[in-house]
């Protein structure tokens, strides 16, 4: 994260967004003087990405919460499936995760399970998830005293229903993790629509529904409403959405929506929710969805935003107590595990194909399925965070066909993405190549790179706003790699496709660079790599 100028002042002013790159579906919790931020993941590894902070101003990753095939399967999880808008609470000493694991959207439906995992720590250790319903997404626990709430959106599939049949919330026992009753509506507004994301909040003698209102795109919005029941009726607030860009195109922050509130200890409010920055006047967003944090005031018995607009720089609550991210992030791969930058694709990373120890102070990636299977990839990254930065890390790889792959990627998902690799000829001489894919077109342009077989070659890539830019270097300097490739590619809005009004690719996670193996014979041929350096340019 950036600081601004007055970072070192006892109250810091930070920069929105405060997570950038994939950090979407913020939901910010307090537990003493700890905040905790937990965002969606998708089809990522590990699942629930957690952050911690003491000022609202300084995050530390923790990485992710869902670790392990026993916590969370992504097997055969589609583009933009899996966990969606998980929610972080905490009661009775425990640690409260509920996620949903999605993995069908398409063609009407959404099969999206969700689960409950507990744990007395953050860093766990997190029980075996308890499966509470599939009726709908987005669900979300509120502890009301000594009762506890699901709330959730409920999915209607039926043609002509518009999808959702609105809210409902039901009994929780902490103790057991289990739904007590039936569920029970919630009476929404007049006319309130398609409404998601749901938290619930008490303050004084009125219960409080956050919602995302206005879809995931550039009419997203916050939306609060009120009633002296949980179950409502409520009535929403007449001075129109807590916080939106949707009037603003001229924004720097773009889609914001998705909001939870978190109270600090000197009864200060906060929301943390989702922005995007777009290249251009609602252009792409190759960041994908990212998370912002505003103070909010109350007035009148509503939560306020000053402007109702996502600001660009906000003011901690409180004093510094942390640095700043580096503009550097160098990983020599020296640790005995991936540090919590890294994400693996639909699979964790577990010995029988990613190794830290069997080379000491490289990374061993065992090649995995094609860029279109949705099982057994082998694809270790992290999130782009920068409009305006640099990746490179050096391969050694001995290819033997043009099966085998290994090199860096700017990947968005199985239909979009671009690849320098080292492979092999039909001769089966090393050579370096550059592969792409659009929407599922898929082009490959030669270099005129001289390898030599099992020598390491330090890859590189260079992304500036819409341009993405490949190179190498096998010792006597940078040369380019293929052409300047289209960066909007790796894009929330190029990723998501429909048939007519039908969805068949959603388009949520933003875009990774990473380490990325291909064996398409099937046998595991392995790459090593070493120095992997992702640089942001310090203006974000």
């Amino acid at each position: 994260m950036s600081q601004s100028p007055d970072a070192g002042a006892a109250h810091p002013a930070f920069r929105n967004p405060v997570l950038p790159g994939s950090h979407p579906d913020p939901s910010i919790l307090r537990v003493g003087a700890d905040y905790y931020l937990a965002t969606s993941t998708f089809e990522w590894y590990p699942g629930v990405r957690v952050h911690h902070s003491r000022d609202l101003a300084h995050w530390r990753p923790l990485g992710g919460i869902l670790d392990r095939t026993r916590l969370l399967d992504l097997t055969g999880c589609p583009d933009s499936g899996g966990v969606w808008a998980p929610n972080l609470t905490h009661t009775g000493g425990l640690f409260h995760l509920v996620f949903g694991n999605v993995s069908t959207y398409a063609g009407g439906f959404t099969d999206c399970p969700n689960y409950v995992t507990t744990a007395p720590s953050i860093e766990g250790p997190w029980s075996d998830p308890v499966l509470l319903h599939a009726r709908g997404f987005d669900a979300s626990l509120f502890h009301d005293g000594d009762t506890s709430w699901l709330v959730n959106l409920v999915h209607d599939w039926r043609p002509g229903h518009g999808g959702s049949a609105g809210l409902e919330a039901t009994r929780y026992d902490p103790t057991a993790r289990r739904l007590v009753g039936d569920p029970v509506r919630i009476q929404l507004p007049p006319g309130a629509g398609w409404i998601e994301g749901p938290n619930l909040y008490r303050h004084g003698d009125r219960y409080y529904l956050v919602t995302a209102d206005g879809g995931t795109g550039y009419d997203h919005q916050v939306t609060v409403s009120r009633s002296r029941h949980l179950a409502g009726p409520y009535e929403r607030d007449r001075n129109g959405p807590l916080l939106t860009a949707r009037h603003r195109p001229d924004w720097p922050l773009q889609k914001a929506g998705h909001g939870s509130l978190v109270r600090t200890p000197a009864d200060d409010w906060y929301l943390a929710y989702l922005v995007a920055r777009p290249h251009g006047t609602h252009g792409p967003c190759v960041l994908g969805r990212e998370t912002a944090l505003t103070p909010v005031r109350w007035a009148d018995g509503w939560p306020t935003v000053p402007g109702g607009l996502p600001p660009l720089e906000v003011a901690a609550p409180g004093p510094r107590s942390g640095p700043g991210l580096p503009v550097a992030d160098v990983d020599g791969f020296d640790r005995p595990r991936l540090g919590p930058q890294w994400s693996t694709l639909r699979r964790p990373a577990d010995p029988g194909w990613v190794s830290l120890t069997e080379r000491p102070s490289h990374l061993r990636i065992r090649g995995g399925r094609s860029p279109r299977s949705l099982v057994g990839p082998s694809l270790v990254a992290r999130r782009v965070t920068d409009r305006r930065c640099a990746f490179d890390a050096t391969v050694e790889y001995r290819p033997r066909t043009f099966g085998h792959l290994a090199g860096i990627t700017a990947y968005y998902n199985t239909r979009n993405w671009h690849h320098l690799h080292v492979t092999a000829d039909d001769t089966g001489t090393p050579v370096l190549r550059v592969a792409t894919s659009d929407r599922g077109a898929l082009a490959v342009h030669p270099t005129t790179a001289a390898l030599t077989d099992g020598a390491p070659v330090r890859l590189g890539l260079d992304l500036d706003g819409a341009e993405l830019r490949f190179r190498y270097d096998t010792g006597a300097g940078w040369q380019p790699a293929g052409p300047g490739l289209d960066a909007t590619v790796l894009s929330d809005e190029h990723a998501a496709e429909f048939d007519g009004d039908q969805i068949r690719t959603l388009g949520f996670t933003g875009a990774f660079v990473g380490l990325w193996v291909w064996d398409l014979d099937g046998h595991g041929h392995h790459a090593d790599f070493d120095d992997a350096v992702y640089t942001a340019d310090p203006a974000r």
